[in-house]
């Protein structure tokens, strides 16, 4: 997937995203789509299906991106930003295919891309640059070329909304005991091997360290969730339901405040993972958890993404970010994000 489109030649905007169920018949071949090609049990993935019966089949993913470009399409209406945007998925539909076949058929033929993902990984950025590469294939002649936006890790426009989220959460904890609160920010765990070859550590960090320090808060660690590999396969940790168990042994503050600050909405790995596991694991050790809300359609999430979209129509661009790290490249080093090292470069 090329990178050398001219600074104003594009004519479309496509966000590109996981994909979720619909309805209940769709949870499982949705299912069948993640976990194609990886050694997963499959009791382990009818117990995942039970997490999305729980919520009637229904996986709020799809809902929440469409309301993201309901509130791009007004941002860019506002400001005169003339870009149609359509809608793809890794898992389901609409699926990239499908979505880049409707492309060409409008005209399209250069597009950039909103990843739905703030840090650089395999699998939130350079996986999607691969499932565009494939749908590309199959589409054939006439695909429209497609170019990635920056990472946006520490852009202002995703820091600000997590700061006012972050502060929001806290201030549901009674006022003696704010100060002492556990602020655990979370991102979904990934395999070791992944996470050698790419920035995601990095970027959490980051930005859980901004968003800290925007709350002035001095308690905070980083924690992970929603592990899915066997047992065998070393994932990054400490899980946030052991991080819950050891703030409860210590006997210090009783009072969590969780952030999924690795999450741009409250999709199922929010609402399930920490809404309803964690939550009950913090209740059987007699904590109290409050979760943090994700920036969702936040008016200043939403103007950062225009603003990533003009950062791409101009020779000159006012490159925003907070901290020390940066702003993120535009285009990807050939090596960047690889799974693992052996494994081959891709686009």
């Amino acid at each position: 997937m090329g990178q050398s489109t001219p600074a104003t030649a594009y004519d479309a905007l496509l966000l590109v995203s996981f994909g979720g169920p619909e309805g209940p018949d769709e949870v499982l071949p949705f299912l069948a789509n993640v976990l194609r090609g990886r050694n997963v049990p499959r009791e382990r993935m009818l117990e995942v299906a039970e997490h999305y019966q729980h919520f009637g089949g229904v996986s709020p993913i799809n809902a929440q991106n469409r309301a993201l470009i309901a509130a791009l399409q007004n941002e860019f209406a506002t400001a005169g930003l003339e870009l149609p945007i359509y809608f793809g998925n890794r898992n389901w539909h609409p699926l990239l295919p499908e979505t880049l076949r409707q492309m060409r058929a409008d005209g399209i033929q250069r597009a950039i891309a909103f990843f739905t993902s703030a840090f650089s990984s395999y699998s939130g950025c350079r996986q999607y640059r691969e499932n565009i590469a494939a749908a590309q294939a199959e589409v054939g002649e006439g695909a429209p070329q497609i170019d990635k936006l920056r990472a946006f890790f520490n852009h202002p426009g995703f820091i600000y909304p997590m700061i006012e989220r972050t502060r929001a959460a806290l201030l549901q904890i009674e006022p003696p005991r704010t100060a002492e609160a556990n602020l655990l920010f979370t991102a979904h765990s990934i395999p070791l091997a992944m996470a050698q070859n790419c920035q995601y550590e990095t970027h959490f960090r980051e930005a859980s360290r901004l968003v800290a320090e925007g709350v002035g808060h001095a308690n905070w660690r980083l924690v992970y969730q929603s592990r899915s590999g066997p047992p065998s396969q070393p994932w990054l940790e400490p899980d946030v339901g052991d991080v819950l168990a050891e703030i409860a042994a210590a006997g210090c503050s009783r009072d969590v405040v969780v952030v999924p600050i690795g999450f741009i909405s409250d999709h199922m790995e929010v609402l399930y993972d920490l809404d309803e596991e964690a939550k009950h694991t913090a209740e059987k050790l007699g904590l109290k958890l409050v979760r943090a809300g994700t920036v969702g359609t936040h008016p200043r999430f939403v103007r950062m993404i225009r603003e990533l979209v003009e950062e791409r129509l101009t020779d000159s661009p006012n490159r925003l970010a907070l901290g020390s790290l940066g702003p993120s490249h535009d285009v990807c080093p050939a090596d960047c994000c690889q799974y693992e090292p052996r494994r081959s470069a891709q686009p």
